[in-house]
């Protein structure tokens, strides 16, 4: 448990991602508006432009929903925690070119929220038959908001995870994004503050049922 990463063995991860051109590397295509999207799953060497992003998002999108001290505390559990990349539960939506716009996906994994350096993050499988998968770590960068980047990450991390035998999903969702899951037919279980941080955070357990 704790920090312990149990990678799945093949069978199992052919089912975790239906979308197998995703597993094998070329990407799936869209367009919203005048803009083309593609989405892949992440791997090790996107870290550091994922990390980038993720910290860009918190400071930015989260401004009118948190104080800048509440911003600074969320920094504690909120961010990249690879183990979603390892077990390749994790994708990037790319525009243009090569440059990361979006991330996020879901986990089969006990925890819910948290990054690399959470201290209770729990390796644990979830039992699809009893147990719902999360969605973790949804960002979108700021410049490329309103794109519908977040609901093609949605998608594939639903599609995955139900293909995969789970019947419904939950998250910890925050202000921000609150709004966004509601519209996407995420209802809200119940609020709680996060309060590693200096100051609490408010969060809120979302779910999800097919």
């Amino acid at each position: 448990m704790g920090n312990e990463v149990l990678l799945p063995d093949d069978n199992f991860m052919k089912r975790l991602c239906p979308f197998r051109h995703i597993r094998e590397g070329v990407v799936e295509k869209c367009s919203t508006d005048a803009h083309e999207l593609s989405v892949r799953l992440a791997n090790l060497r996107d870290v550091e432009e994922i990390g980038e992003l993720q910290q860009l998002a918190i400071s930015v999108l989260q401004k009118g929903y948190l104080t800048p001290e509440q911003i600074e505390a969320s920094r504690l559990s909120m961010g990249l925690d690879t183990q979603l990349i390892e077990d390749q539960t994790y994708f990037c939506v790319i525009e243009g070119g090569n440059r990361i716009v979006g991330c996020g996906g879901w986990s089969f994994r006990e925890t819910l929220y948290g990054n690399n350096d959470s201290a209770d993050r729990s390796a644990r499988r979830l039992d699809p038959a009893t147990e719902r998968a999360r969605i973790r770590a949804m960002y979108t960068h700021p410049d490329h908001t309103k794109k519908g980047i977040g609901r093609l990450i949605l998608q594939a991390s639903e599609t995955a995870a139900t293909q995969a035998g789970f019947k419904a999903l939950e998250m910890a969702a925050t202000e921000a994004g609150k709004p966004f899951y509601t519209r996407c037919g995420y209802t809200v279980e119940k609020a709680f503050f996060n309060e590693k941080g200096d100051v609490p955070v408010p969060l809120y357990t979302m779910v999800k049922t097919f």
